[in-house]
């Protein structure tokens, strides 16, 4: 199993984590450790200012910011946290399964991967580049953002009490 390989694993593996624990504050700390796994395959991919910012800001002040929010809000009984938890596994116990099987899946696909991403511009304002250049990178940040605002809103959604 090569370098990247297991990084990608423990990658996956952390969001999971991340996604399906019910504890918020372990879920915040699984959000950094896949940042910081992402952060990681960045750079080893080259991209060591993308590596740099997701390190510092998603892994570094967004981990600080959701751990300082945990800290502020109440804590609920064990009997809720036990039910919650308990049907948070009956919802999502598909997902593990539907990405080793998609995981396994892709391993057997060898088709060459061609993408072809221009040379940083030397001449020219940042306006031509981004837009013209780098519209791979612009949706990339485009769905980070996304990804973001969906995250905070499924953290902060109230939930319907009974009879409401």
């Amino acid at each position: 199993m090569s370098l990247m390989t297991t990084l990608l694993v423990v990658l996956v593996l952390s969001a999971l984590w991340a996604s399906m624990t019910t504890p918020l504050l372990r879920a915040a700390l699984a959000l950094a450790l896949t940042s910081a796994m992402l952060a990681v395959v960045m750079f080893s991919l080259g991209a060591t200012l993308a590596a740099v910012i997701e390190l510092s800001v998603c892994a570094g002040l967004i981990s600080v910011v959701f751990v300082s929010v945990i800290s502020l809000t109440q804590r609920r009984p064990f009997k809720e946290y036990l039910a919650r938890r308990r049907a948070r596994l009956r919802r999502l116990w598909p997902l593990p399964v539907v990405l080793l099987a998609l995981g396994i899946g892709l391993s057997f696909v060898r088709a060459p991967v061609q993408i072809a991403l221009p040379l940083p511009a030397t001449d020219g304002d940042v306006r031509t580049v981004l837009w013209n250049l780098r519209q791979l990178d612009l949706f990339g940040q485009i769905l980070i953002l996304l990804a973001g605002v969906f995250g905070v809103l499924v953290l902060f959604k109230k939930e319907a009490k009974d009879g409401d």
